[in-house]
């Protein structure tokens, strides 16, 4: 345990040594790792679903309750690594995580049995999409907080780039190798590359580093003064989840969360519901790819202007515009505006997302309130892929699901906009319970 637990720095690197502050170096580990979860979340499971379904004769309808039940499985994932990086830290949970969710990708590579390969999926759901996803969010939350939302849309700007990169080799892997090939791949980059990187790289805080003492202003090294955490409540998970502002934010994110996993798994079928190929499905992607990273430099820009209420807010009833405006495409142009709305709500969400909990909430129960906020966004993401296809099966269209959610995404933008966000002002005589 003393070894899993240990924070001090290997001695090739001492990061109170160098000429630049060390968060940036576990910024571009988090965000590598945000990359590797690409086996474990919808848009990296419909690379290979196709062919997945082909090899192992897998029913489609079946398959979606697979997917269902896998990530409603893996969403508890989220509370347990929570836990585990408040404990350990996250240099050993990232690294342990990352193994493990390679040694599961290379097994399914090489499955043939429907039954294992259900717990194939459920695993890298709950090690990926889950698990990786909490503790690489959670490492740029406890090395920022002044400069919290510049690291935030750093960190949003290098996965997206990680994902427009990763998305199109893959799928090539896929095309000209088969699926097996691809996934073997990325699990021996998840345990070849990835972990022994957070090893030697990811530091627990800046204070275990000896960069800054919490709340101290004195003998601060140069650099790293902006980084020092302002004095203030550190909420507990209870405590957070008694606030209004928790459950608006984690509702709204879980929210575009269905809505964007419904919609990759099915936006080929939607779009050819309305008459376009699969040629444009693939610019869509590449559309909504590239705005996103617009939305992350916005909302990164955005979230130092406004309040996060007012971001949150707009993203929501843009996310809301693209749900009404999507029955009616008729043409490349519209396809083109609205995966632009599309992506751009999206990138917006996305910074909100890494930056808020931290900001709002404080750092010290960061790992378990991050958690708890990522299960929903996982639970919800569970349910998007099965609501569209209800919806289709029951009524022979997307477009009523579509009506009925932009309704939902409406309120939750005016709620957003409402709601008080908790103060963590220390007053006088007030203790943190």
């Amino acid at each position: 345990m003393d070894s899993f637990s240990s924070e001090a720095p290997p001695r090739i690197i001492r990061p109170a040594r160098l000429p630049f502050y060390y968060g940036w170096v576990n910024v571009g580990v988090a965000a590598a790792a945000m990359v590797g979860t690409l086996p474990g979340r919808t848009q990296g499971l419909g690379l290979i679903t196709e062919p997945l379904l082909k090899d192992l004769q897998i029913d489609r309808v079946f398959f979606a309750h697979i997917n269902l039940w896998a990530t409603l499985i893996g969403a508890l994932f989220c509370i347990g690594v929570g836990k585990l990086i408040d404990r350990f830290g996250s240099r050993g949970v990232l690294t342990a995580v990352s193994m493990m969710l390679g040694v599961v990708v290379l097994v399914m590579s090489k499955a043939q049995g429907i039954v294992l390969v259900a717990l194939l999926i459920t695993l890298t759901r709950g090690f990926g999409q889950s698990a990786l996803s909490v503790v690489s969010i959670t490492i740029v939350g406890q090395w920022f907080v002044r400069k919290l939302n510049l690291a935030m849309a750093v960190y949003s700007i290098l996965l997206s780039v990680g994902f427009m990169l990763a998305f199109p080799i893959v799928g090539a892997v896929v095309v000209n190798s088969g699926w097996r090939v691809a996934w073997a791949g990325i699990g021996f980059g998840l345990i070849l590359f990835l972990a022994p990187m957070a090893w030697l790289l990811v530091r627990r805080t800046p204070e275990a580093c000896g960069l800054a003492g919490a709340g101290e202003t004195g003998g601060i090294k140069a650099g790293t003064i902006e980084e020092l955490p302002e004095r203030g409540i550190e909420y507990t998970l209870r405590q957070a989840l008694s606030t209004p502002a928790f459950w608006v934010f984690a509702l709204s994110s879980a929210v575009y969360g269905l809505i964007a996993s419904g919609i990759a798994l099915f936006n080929e079928a939607i779009l050819a519901e309305r008459g376009f190929d699969a040629y444009t499905y693939y610019r869509s992607l590449v559309i909504v790819a590239l705005t996103a990273l617009l939305g992350n430099f916005l909302g990164g820009w955005l979230t130092v202007k406004w309040s996060m209420n007012k971001l949150m807010a707009l993203a929501m009833w843009m996310l809301a515009g693209s749900l009404l405006a999507l029955p009616y495409v008729r043409t490349q142009v519209h396809v083109a505006m609205y995966a632009l709305v599309m992506g751009l709500a999206g990138g917006f969400i996305i910074v909100i997302f890494f930056s808020f909990w931290s900001r709002v909430f404080g750092r010290a129960h960061l790992g378990r309130i991050q958690g708890a906020a990522q299960a929903f966004t996982v639970v919800a993401s569970a349910i998007g892929p099965l609501l569209l296809a209800e919806c289709v099966e029951r009524t022979g269209s997307y477009a009523t699901v579509f009506y009925v959610m932009a309704c939902v995404v409406l309120a939750l933008g005016l709620s957003a906009w409402l709601v008080p966000l908790p103060s963590r002002r220390i007053v006088e005589g007030a203790t943190n319970c």
